[in-house]
């Protein structure tokens, strides 16, 4: 069997047999199978598709490149949460605290920014001290004795996919949904999980632009999870506009310990109140959704999950111990204002573009050995639909690098419309696959 054969026949367009799939990853795996030709292949299942048939052999391909956890005696359900990628979407540094402080067991094993999105890996990284790559029996301590972990693949979890995330990343092979599938699930089938709620974002910041594909993909995903043995539901959300205020690794982190306060931005509060009721639900800590979102608003309240986050940043290493002074996460040294141009309502924010403004900053990769600048971002002012006065900010640069702030804010300044009537809103959640009434079912 040879790689270059294999690459040809995708190509062609012709479906690869389970064990030309299995060759391929175990070959970029090990480091047989040089790059480029990983790369020919990915552009192949790019261009000519994945069927179900080859997602789901490329799926346990990637799975079994690695140990699959089993926490089974652990005495409540472990449940865990994926985004597809989003600009600003920071959720899981708020709901793995959370769900574990309602009496779940969140083992999350994350990934790094992919194209203009940001990486949970990456915001988890700004953190003083944090150690991301813990052993597969240091991930289990840390569940044990706080409920929820949070790590990145390993050379003993899905090292396949640490592989050809980040090969994706850097040769325009993220859209395709039977990569995104197996990448997502070979992840989260390791954990060891027994329900999963995925987050699928659709809209200009998201990799499905529109709310077909969005479904498509999700459809992939639940049915790829179910036949696996699991609880899974998609939640198709919005991702027209960055999720949250602030885009970039520090500031995020920052936005997410707001939260667990009590505060931050409404549209972040909606989905995490949201995510963490469906997480309650398929854990069966909870008869309804909305009881577990009741649940997830008195966690937030109480200071319990809070207390969880802290204790979780500790067992892993945060030495600065950013919950009680966050500002000992990294801080830009210089800021720059992007103002109004017009009176009126903001009319759009060119969500892709704001995720490359912050990649402009320093704040993502271009290359897979590029290093992150974990302090530079942006801080949005108004967001879609508010109404600006001409000259008030619309954003603020976080910036170390004025030449890169001066790409940046070329950007930002294009991200914008202002509009004389405010746009009609838009629904954060708008599908969840399959229907609640079919899950009831």
């Amino acid at each position: 069997m040879r790689a270059v054969d294999i690459i040809r026949k995708k190509r062609d367009g012709a479906e690869l047999l389970p064990e030309e799939i299995q060759f391929m990853v175990e070959g970029s795996t090990s480091g047989q199978i040089p790059d480029y030709q990983v790369s020919a292949w990915l552009m192949a299942a790019l261009l000519k598709g994945l069927n179900d048939a080859e997602t789901a052999a490329l799926t346990l391909a990637m799975l079994h490149t690695g140990v699959v956890l089993d926490f089974s005696e652990l005495p409540a359900a472990k449940v865990d949460k994926h985004s597809t990628g989003g600009v600003g979407d920071k959720t899981s540094l708020v709901l793995a605290p959370l769900v574990a402080a309602g009496g779940l067991y969140v083992p999350m094993i994350s990934g790094r920014g992919l194209g203009h999105t940001g990486g949970t890996l990456d915001k988890l990284e700004s953190i003083p001290g944090f150690n991301v790559k813990l052993s597969a029996a240091e991930f289990r301590r840390v569940l044990e004795k706080c409920g929820c972990a949070m790590i990145g693949q390993t050379a003993e979890v899905a090292p396949a996919d640490k592989k050809l995330y980040a090969l994706r990343d850097v040769t325009g092979t993220v859209e395709s949904p039977g990569l995104i599938c197996a990448s997502i699930m070979s992840k989260k089938m390791a954990e060891g999980i027994d329900a999963l709620v995925l987050d699928v974002k659709t809209g200009g910041g998201a990799f499905m632009k529109k709310l077909e594909d969005a479904a498509h993909l999700a459809e992939i995903l639940v049915a790829t999870g179910r036949r696996m043995g699991k609880s899974v539901v998609a939640l198709i959300t919005d991702m027209d506009q960055p999720l949250g205020n602030k885009v970039g690794n520090a500031l995020e982190v920052m936005e997410c310990i707001e939260v667990m306060r009590g505060g931050g931005p409404k549209d972040l509060i909606e989905l995490c109140v949201e995510l963490a009721g469906w997480m309650f639900y398929l854990g069966k800590r909870t008869a309804s959704v909305e009881e577990g979102k009741r649940l997830a608003k008195q966690l937030i309240v109480s200071g319990a999950a809070l207390e969880k986050l802290r204790q979780m940043l500790k067992l892993q290493g945060d030495d600065a111990g950013v919950v009680d002074k966050p500002e000992r996460l990294p801080q830009a040294k210089s800021t720059e204002i992007f103002k109004s141009p017009a009176t009126g309502f903001v009319g759009m924010i060119d969500c892709q573009a704001m995720g490359a403004a912050s990649s402009a900053l320093g704040g993502g990769r271009e290359t897979a050995q590029d290093k992150i600048d974990f302090a530079v971002g942006l801080v949005l002012h108004k967001k879609v639909g508010e109404r600006v006065k001409q000259g008030e900010p619309l954003c603020t640069l976080h910036y170390n690098h004025p030449e890169k702030m001066r790409r940046a804010l070329e950007i930002v300044q294009r991200c914008y419309r202002i509009v004389a009537t405010a746009p009609p809103p838009r629904n954060l959640v708008q599908k969840v696959i399959p229907a609640p009434a079919v899950m009831a079912s």
